[in-house]
C-alpha cells in the first residue's frame, strides 16, 4: 500500500474549519526537507474538502503539492457523504485493513486529531 514511510500522520480535522491544517503544514514541510519518507491519512473530518467537485482549501491543494502520501478512510467519506470517485486525484481511499498495514509498516505514527 505504501513505500516505506518513515512517519504517518493521522490527521482528523476539516481543511475547511480551524486552522489545525495550516499549523501541521510548516511541520510536514520541514520533516521533508530532511528526506523524510512521510504520509498522511485524513480521518473522521478530515475527509471533508478533498473532493474535486466542491471548494479544496488552500492548505489542502498546498498539501498536496508536496512530497507527501496522502490517504482517506473510505469509511469517513461514505458518513460525510462524499464519493470516491469525486476525491482529488492524489489522495487515495482505503478501507480499515490498509490503514492497520500502513500503521503496521511505519515506526512513527503521529495522532494529529
Amino acid at each position: 500500500m505504501s513505500e516505506n514511510l518513515d512517519m504517518i500522520y493521522l490527521f482528523g480535522y476539516s481543511g475547511m474549519t480551524g486552522n489545525q491544517l495550516q499549523r501541521v503544514l510548516p511541520i510536514v514541510k520541514s520533516q521533508i526537507k530532511k528526506n523524510t519518507k512521510l504520509g498522511l491519512v485524513l480521518i473522521h473530518d478530515g475527509v471533508i474538502g478533498i473532493t474535486k467537485k466542491g471548494k479544496i482549501p488552500k492548505e489542502m491543494e498546498e498539501l498536496l503539492s508536496l512530497e507527501v502520501e496522502v490517504f482517506a478512510m473510505k469509511s469517513d467519506m461514505k458518513a460525510r457523504g462524499i464519493a470516491p470517485e469525486y476525491v482529488h486525484d492524489k489522495i487515495k481511499s482505503i478501507e480499515y485493513d490498509d490503514l492497520i498495514d500502513i500503521i503496521d509498516a511505519t515506526p512513527k505514527v503521529i495522532s494529529w486529531m
